[in-house]
């Protein structure tokens, strides 16, 4: 974890104090700038002066008490009471320790305190340098700490102590559950501390390239500092603003003092830093070339009655709150664009974007579609992908509380629905498709990532609708030259002789049907259906591929599955005669390739993945089996 990937907090309102004084006038043209204090005590038996407690958004506010029977040395400790899964009260503990007036801790090297825990745990995060205000800009933390049944010191280094002349933010931890099941943490003898045990100091940053357009904005990603402890090395992630940063070209990329890059010219400039005079390890490399031309017309507008719509995006509907469109943890620029009055979102740089929706999570437990309208002026040929994955936060509303559900789903230029370069492309996507989405009442995230470098969205929502029930369209044109091809069924190719598409030994109902004019069989009633081509069996030992374009209105979910059964009756020809060999493949929504519910799933499965089939000389027969009932199939052939 890094300083960027940090939890975020929704921040309780800061105490405002006022003093208000009344007297004589003085001529303050003469005064020193008051100094603020240098105490370094947080809690040894009391609080320091000017201590407060804010307790975080969502956690279990009275999570904090006082212990007079446990503690490491003196009367009294502090004593977080981390509750169980589904305390109703809150899914955590945690908050921050603050200064009301701020404190001068540049004369100290870190903050330590003891630690332990009623049973042994691991604590999510503990740090400092967080003010509950939402600006702090000097937070440094360390994740994933171990504590046990024994009292333990623990050491936070500062990476820059100059920088602390006027910090508020002394201490902060957020702590869940482990494995669902509450405890009792304790802290004790909370300061900062000038160690002088804390030696030769290794910045870091997560080095990378980035290619960008100019304007495009993106944060320096995983600054941290690790020391010398007495042989010992101590690490610490840390906010950007602790470092000094610098670009090798100004006029093409700019860097501010929290670490913020923007491209501002064509070019290549690198970005470096240092941690006061010591040189960070890690540089940003950034290539800004021209802007590749975006939409010319805004994507079309949404016709989905606004009763049977969550909307997150769109100037068709009233859009609910979004934190937002960009996480501080992701990789990717956004940027909030208009195309002929339409508000659209451009991502630059996406390697991966967060979108947020945790202050006010959606329910939509009753909605059954998911819509994006996506845009790219990238190629979206194979292997180019984009994924979009949905987060649900379970019940206790919390991330990592132990009943998150989420899933990832990835299209690209021939999944349903399919990718394009240039032109807008309306992605709906059945939320049965999500198969780990578990629960779809507590939504909270929406990850987007894949390959395209710059992405337009708009209108992001998600409706209630009534799945079709057959295809609107027909399946994509197959574009596989016919010399590459053994085609059975499809008004692309010539077609072998096929004796019958459904056997007298299976057991479903076979119709033939036209869609816009192309051709397609219609399984209805399905438990296994029989396709047979004995009497000329085929030879596909030349190729490489089975394909098959299917459609269902069934719905998609594991572990439902559709299995395609190849047979092969050998040399002799002949069904049980000895020498037969075959193989079933099962495929659902979330195999490669994947079946979704509503769109033609175009299934291109390589023959080396049927691993029975060790002779395709004399292939007599396909199977089709599963827990779908209705099925419409298209396309189907082998080729190189």
């Amino acid at each position: 974890m890094t300083a960027n990937s940090m939890i975020r907090f929704a921040a309780s309102a800061a105490v405002v104090m006022i003093l208000v004084t009344a007297g004589c006038e003085r001529d303050e043209s003469t005064l020193e700038p008051a100094a603020y204090p240098t105490t370094a005590e947080v809690f040894i038996d009391e609080f320091g002066p000017g201590v407060q407690y804010h307790a975080f958004g969502a956690s279990k506010v009275d999570a904090l008490d006082i212990s007079t029977s446990v503690t490491y040395r003196g009367t009294k400790s502090l004593m977080f009471v981390i509750p169980n899964e589904g305390d109703p009260s809150g899914s955590f503990a945690g908050g921050t320790f603050v200064s009301a007036g701020g404190r001068d801790l540049s004369g100290y090297d870190a903050l330590t305190f003891w630690a332990k825990g009623s049973m042994p745990a691991t604590l999510n995060e503990v740090g400092f340098g967080n003010d509950n205000s939402g600006t702090s800009r000097y937070v440094a933390l360390k994740s994933d700490l171990p504590v046990s049944t024994t009292w333990r010191k623990y050491t936070l280094p500062i990476p820059l102590p100059e920088k602390l002349v006027q910090e508020r933010g002394l201490l902060f931890l957020a702590e869940g559950p482990e494995n669902g099941n509450g405890y009792e943490l304790f802290i004790d003898d909370v300061q900062f501390e000038r160690l002088g045990t804390l030696a030769h100091p290794k910045p870091f940053m997560t080095s990378r390239t980035v290619t960008a357009e100019i304007n495009d904005s993106f944060p320096v990603e995983g600054t941290g500092v690790t020391y010398d402890q007495s042989g010992v090395p101590n690490t610490i992630y840390a906010l950007p603003g602790y470092f000094t940063f610098s670009s090798s070209d100004d006029g093409v990329a700019t860097v501010d003092e929290n670490g913020l890059i923007t491209a501002v010219g064509l070019g290549t400039a690198t970005i470096s830093a240092t941690l006061g005079s010591v040189d960070v390890d890690g540089t940003v490399t950034v290539t800004v070339g021209e802007a590749a031309p975006g939409p010319a017309a805004p994507a079309p507008v949404p016709t989905i009655a606004a009763a049977d719509v969550i909307s997150l995006f769109s100037n068709a509907y009233s859009n609910v709150p979004v934190d937002t469109w960009s996480a501080d943890w992701d990789d990717a620029g956004v940027s909030d664009i208009q195309i002929e009055g339409d508000d659209v979102k451009k991502y630059s740089n996406l390697v991966f974007a967060g979108i947020e929706f945790t202050s006010q999570l959606i329910d939509a437990s009753d909605m059954t579609t998911l819509h994006v309208d996506f845009w790219t002026p990238d190629p979206t040929d194979p292997p180019a992908v984009f994924k979009i994955k949905l987060v649900d936060f379970g019940a206790d509303g919390a991330f990592g509380g132990g009943d998150d559900a989420e899933h990832e789903l990835t299209l690209t230029s021939s999944s349903m629905p399919a990718l394009a370069s240039n032109r807008w492309v309306g992605l709906d996507i059945p939320l049965s498709a999500f198969t780990g989405l578990r629960t779809k009442a507590h939504l909270a995230q929406m990850i987007i990532s894949g390959d395209p470098n710059t992405v337009y969205v708009d209108n992001i929502y998600f409706y209630r609708g009534d799945m079709p029930t057959e295809p609107a369209v027909p399946a994509p044109t197959p574009t596989v030259p016919a010399s590459e091809v053994i085609s059975l069924f499809s008004n692309a190719y010539d077609d072998v002789l096929v004796d019958t598409w459904s056997a007298v030994w299976d057991d479903a109902d076979l119709a033939d049907i036209t869609i816009e004019g192309d051709d397609v069989k219609k399984y209805t009633s399905v438990v296994f259906a029989g396709i047979e081509f004995t009497s000329q069996t085929i030879d596909a030992t030349a190729m490489t591929h089975f394909h098959m374009d299917v459609w269902t209105p069934d719905v998609i979910t594991d572990p439902a599955v559709l299995k395609i059964k190849l047979v092969d009756f050998g040399p002799n020809g002949v069904f049980d005669g000895g020498d037969d060999v075959e193989h079933e493949v099962s495929l659902n929504a979330s195999t490669t390739p994947a079946i979704t519910t509503g769109n033609w799933s175009s299934l291109d499965i390589p023959l080396s993945v049927f691993t029975g089939l060790v002779t395709r000389g004399h292939i007599a027969q396909i199977v089709i089996s599963g827990d779908l009932r209705t099925i419409y199939i298209d396309n189907v052939y082998f080729h190189e």
